[in-house]
């Protein structure tokens, strides 16, 4: 390797990934107990979902999914297309997710039906960026529409937050999501995916608040969260130790339609997850 070609993002990339784990090693890994006792599971698996939308009883399309919550509102945030189907599909007007019932036992979980129109009008809304409507959208979720003894974890503003830590191209990412092809097992199976930040984080790319990602993405993967692991945890709330950076779009790329192979099909669009702190219950 020390005799390899290296380009300079890779290379620093490398470097600030060697400052923060240095960093580990001097302050120390400090972590704050997440309020559940979750020992058994990864607080992870406590925050995502899979998606699956229907029409009355046929089966329309399967996504990936995650908790947010602002202040006391709690909302499911996916994309447009997971809510309302694809285009030339019918409309959804319910979707099933689950949720863990058991802090040590991964297998017991429920799964719960959601509604999504209320006569006839869409329950989710559009989360929205400088330019108007994104693919992103969120769902409020009222406490009935959970079973009461289910564990929920949420991602909220804190994991937005970057605390001072440097973001830039070739930062590795991780895309935590529930594959179309996995979805036989009696219940999804959270995958995480690595990958790398594709362009400018902090740039609007097309002028839309989304930046690129360079990763292998599947058939049921978007809406999945973004996330990037912190140098060291600060925040109280699971899942620790990571930021959410955005929510995987499974688009393709304007002019990447067709003929797309190699590498040009590994980029996808990352919504950025600054968009959800103006998120607000309807």
């Amino acid at each position: 390797m020390l005799h390899s070609e290296m380009s300079d993002i890779v290379l620093a990339a490398f470097e600030r990934e060697v400052a923060r784990h240095r960093a580990v090693l001097q302050r120390g890994l400090r972590m704050t107990p997440a309020p559940l006792d979750v020992a058994s599971i990864d607080p992870m698996w406590l925050a995502v979902t899979p998606l699956v939308a229907f029409r009355g009883t046929q089966r329309l399309c399967r996504s990936s999914a995650f908790f947010y919550r602002k202040g006391d509102a709690l909302f499911l945030v996916s994309t447009q297309s997971a809510f309302a189907g694809s285009c030339g599909q019918p409309v959804a007007d319910r979707l099933e997710i689950e949720v863990a019932m058991n802090a040590h036992d991964a297998n017991l979980r429920a799964r719960c039906s959601l509604p999504l129109l209320s006569e006839g009008r869409p329950l989710w809304h559009a989360v929205q960026d400088q330019a108007g409507p994104t693919p992103v959208a969120a769902l409020p979720l009222a406490s009935t529409d959970l079973p009461e003894s289910a564990l929920i974890l949420a991602f909220d503003e804190t994991h937005i937050a970057d605390f001072g830590e440097d973001i830039a191209i070739g930062d590795v990412i991780s895309m935590v999501g529930f594959p179309e092809s996995l979805s036989h097992a009696p219940h999804a199976v959270p995958i995480a995916r690595s990958g790398a930040i594709a362009s400018p984080h902090a740039w609007a790319f097309q002028g839309r608040a989304c930046f690129l990602t360079d990763m292998v993405s599947s058939a049921g993967c978007g809406g999945a969260a973004i996330l990037r692991r912190r140098a060291i945890s600060r925040s109280a709330s699971a899942p620790l130790a990571w930021q959410l950076l955005a929510i995987h779009s499974c688009e393709p790329l304007e002019g990447a339609e067709a003929g797309a192979s190699g590498s040009d099909a590994r980029l996808f669009r990352a919504w950025s997850a600054q968009s959800l702190r103006d998120l607000q219950r309807p």
